[in-house]
């Protein structure tokens, strides 16, 4: 009774969580009737396991940056990149397996190379934009072109595949009925929620999203603090290129695009301020696997690509607006309430 009351107590407390949660049931329900024969089936919510992890570290990468009052264009680009790194190293030590090439060291070397370019791709972002004050759209835009032109470069234009079965075995298996990769998934959300809400850096990057002037003139340092999210979010881009590249034996440079406004997407509707200051990993979560739901019931309605690209600009859109009235009406309610107590 009492954990039921908790429970009650929490939803009542938190409406971000309610309203999530509401919203996943629903997409849940709706698709279930839609598509009972297909949706209700464990080989479908194992798909899911195997599919959502992408779309998760991109989101989490992309909501580190959007606490800070900026935004990433370049996640995509970062994981890439950063999957052809460890693809290139971990190919070409299969290929000299014959001759006796350390299998376990030779993937460490790729696990490696691609956490490194991840954390390099993420300090040229937070460089340019805490030294130069460049506006943070803009700058992740024009080195998104800068990754994504290296890995065509690199690769010229081809998909760097066949590394070790070990590394393909780890991202196409389950570990206790859970898809592996969902459980990589599930480190990141609880390192992130760790991170953010029990560790001073955590503290201080929302501070910097609230205010940046306040938490400046309170002695933080601003700038080494942008750039140490931008290289936390350039290493979750990293780790999303390998499970990307275990998953399905290939990295390339053009591979999955539309990931950049889903991740914007999913982050923004997981109670993710816009403007900075707020998140919520437990409401990421809830967004993540609701648009999973309404994603995977898109293709077993048989939708196009086309179709799933309006719905998410749309959903964006909805959800942007809607975020401006709650605030607006907040806001309008705060200047009310301070000028009846000034009246008296």
């Amino acid at each position: 009774m009492e954990k039921k009351n908790f429970f009650v107590s929490l939803l009542q407390k938190d409406k971000d969580i309610t309203r999530l949660l509401l919203t996943t049931i629903i997409i849940f329900a709706t698709m279930s009737w839609l598509r009972p024969n297909l949706f209700l089936r464990v080989r479908s919510f194992t798909s899911m396991g195997f599919q959502l992890p992408e779309l998760g570290l991109y989101s989490i990468a992309m909501m580190l940056v959007l606490l800070t009052g900026g935004i990433d264009l370049s996640v995509v680009g970062i994981g890439n990149l950063s999957g052809i790194t460890a693809a290139l190293i971990m190919r070409a030590g299969f290929a000299q397996n014959l001759t006796g090439f350390p299998m376990a060291l030779n993937i460490l070397l790729g696990v490696a190379a691609a956490l490194g370019t991840g954390f390099a791709c993420g300090l040229i972002n937070g460089l340019i934009v805490a030294k130069f004050g460049l506006p943070p759209m803009l700058v992740t835009m024009a080195t998104y072109s800068i990754y994504a032109g290296a890995g065509i470069i690199i690769t010229e234009g081809q998909a760097v595949s066949r590394v070790w079965p070990a590394v393909v075995y780890l991202g196409s298996n389950t570990f206790i009925y859970v898809p592996i990769p969902f459980w990589v998934l599930t480190i990141a959300l609880i390192i992130t929620a760790i991170i953010l809400n029990k560790t001073k850096y955590g503290f201080e990057i929302k501070m910097i999203g609230s205010n940046a002037i306040a938490s400046y003139y309170t002695g933080m340092n601003n700038k080494l603090l942008l750039i140490k999210t931008y290289i936390l979010s350039g290493l979750m881009c990293a780790v999303c290129g390998l499970v990307i590249l275990a998953r399905t034996d290939a990295a390339s440079a053009d591979y999955a695009f539309t990931y950049t406004l889903q991740a914007i997407l999913c982050a923004i509707l997981g109670a993710t301020s816009p403007t900075g200051g707020f998140a919520k990993v437990s409401c990421l979560t809830l967004s993540l696997i609701s648009l999973q739901f309404l994603s995977s019931g898109f293709n077993m309605l048989r939708l196009g690509g086309y179709f799933r690209e309006f719905t998410w600009g749309l959903l964006l859109l909805l959800v942007l607006s809607f975020n401006y009235i709650v605030e607006e009406t907040r806001r309008r309610k705060s200047i009310a309430s301070v000028r009846r107590s000034a009246s008296r």
